[in-house]
């Protein structure tokens, strides 16, 4: 089959979280199993200044052949030459709708150019949305487009591309889309609504969240038009690139291990407790997190029961950044117990690698989890994940592989970590929880795999 990823980031080239990860896996995965799949992205300077070698091919349009799937780079200075890929500290920036206006168009027109006639496209969240609202109203006459199908991943439904309705005319659509079974949200422009209105199929990064979206909980406003597409609704979990997380080949670890070689994960608890500045002691339990610090992260209930936490005799390290009223709460309780937490307001990929690697306990008590890669990437370290019951969470982690609350309280949340005390403290039944968690697999052929069954479910390939 013939597959076209467009997204607004792909790893290595460009990267503000897991979107990225996705879009740089999936298609290497489909290309192993004999798809021939290209991705389209903006031309940002991140790309640039990664030292990627692309190759013109057109006055606006540059390519790549790095990561072993065909890259098309669509390029504008004005939109995508900028420090960063969204928006600043300050916000988004203002011209988002054109600039990602000019992309899904762009990306369509290229399509025909290099004569790439594509049994689906796969667009991934709001960002690309407007490929799929174009297809289906602006080119769905143009012949060499007419037999193309869309798939429409969201990875989060709570971003959803909102503009004020009076920049509606850039989009270059007629007005009649503009009303409540379409584009419109609330008298504003919604580029996620139209992608899941126009889309042949929708998916989510996980088979829970597929369900709690079509939730007034979970599903932001857009509950309402996923029940009615329901039919065509599907959630498909995400996988781990091995080739990246596994403690036996990591690069950034204090020392390499498997399951084999269980004990050498000590040296990695060693080594992080001494890097972090806590005391080095071997049995008491580290728990580690690298997390957004926001809300939605579990840092509400987390942030009310920390003095409790502390008086546990734990330790913990903490990385990442996020809502300044965390960072205050944190900061704090750190200067009260300077022997118990390590605080690290930082984005730092190889402390991220040592923490999953030299921890005992990965804390993710996320209130929603689209489908999370840090439970994930523990159980790969023989980490054991204490997680709330919720989307990607609630799909990978079980009693055999680690801990689960499911009311979103501070008391259900301490009584789990009190449960997951008790059976470190007991050592076999632990070490079992180890092994189960560094045998799983979660490698992306089995849902590239489902992944084709949707797209030849789409065609009729």
């Amino acid at each position: 089959m013939k597959i076209a990823i467009c997204s607004s980031e792909v790893v290595p080239f460009a990267k503000t979280g897991g979107l990225a990860d996705v879009s740089g896996a999936l298609p290497l995965a489909l290309k192993k199993l004999g798809h021939e799949v290209i991705i389209i992205m903006p031309k940002y300077k991140q790309v640039v200044d990664s030292g990627f070698k692309l190759k013109k091919i057109g006055p606006d349009i540059l390519v790549s052949d790095e990561i072993g799937v065909k890259t098309y780079f669509i390029e504008h200075e004005q939109f995508f030459n900028r420090s960063c890929l969204y928006g600043e500290k300050t916000g988004d920036y203002p011209d988002n709708l054109d600039r990602f206006s000019h992309y899904s168009r762009r990306a369509l027109e290229l399509l025909k150019e290099i004569n790439f006639k594509a049994d689906v496209i796969h667009c991934h969240d709001w960002q690309s949305a407007l490929v799929i609202i174009y297809l289906k109203n602006l080119y769905n006459k143009n012949n060499f487009y007419a037999k193309m199908k869309t798939l429409f991943t969201i990875h989060n439904i709570g971003y959803q591309g909102l503009f004020p309705k009076e920049e509606f005319p850039k989009l270059g659509l007629d007005w009649s889309l503009f009303n409540m079974e379409t584009l419109e949200f609330y008298d504003k422009v919604n580029l996620l609504k139209g992608g899941i209105v126009f889309s042949d199929a929708i998916n989510t990064v996980s088979v829970k969240y597929s369900k709690e979206i079509q939730t007034k909980e979970f599903g932001f406003g857009m509950e309402g038009i996923l029940n009615k597409r329901k039919d065509a609704l599907f959630g498909i979990i995400n996988g781990l690139d091995y080739s990246i997380w596994s403690p036996e080949t990591d690069k950034y670890i204090f020392k390499k291990f498997s399951l084999e070689k269980i004990e050498d994960k000590y040296s990695n608890k060693e080594g992080l407790q001494k890097l972090c500045g806590l005391p080095v002691k071997k049995g008491v339990p580290l728990f580690g997190m690298v997390s957004r610090l926001a809300a939605q992260k579990g840092l509400d209930i987390f942030a009310e029961g920390i003095e409790e936490f502390c008086k546990l005799g734990v330790q913990l390290v903490i990385l990442g950044t996020g809502d300044i009223k965390y960072h205050m709460i944190l900061e704090d309780i750190v200067k009260k117990y300077p022997k118990v937490i390590s605080l690290n307001l930082k984005f730092d990929d190889s402390l991220a690698h040592k923490i999953y690697a030299g921890s005992d306990i990965f804390l993710m008590p996320s209130h929603y989890e689209p489908c999370g890669l840090g439970q994930m990437i523990s159980m790969a370290y023989g980490t054991v994940p204490l997680v709330f019951k919720t989307g990607g969470l609630a799909d990978t982690v079980d009693e055999k592989v680690g801990f689960v609350f499911s009311k979103y309280t501070k008391t259900e949340l301490l009584d789990t970590i009190k449960k997951a005390l008790a059976v470190y403290k007991k050592g076999v039944p632990w070490q079992k929880l180890i092994t189960n968690d560094m045998q799983a697999d979660f490698s992306w052929e089995e849902s590239a795999q489902k992944y084709v069954k949707l797209y030849q479910k789409l065609s009729g390939k």
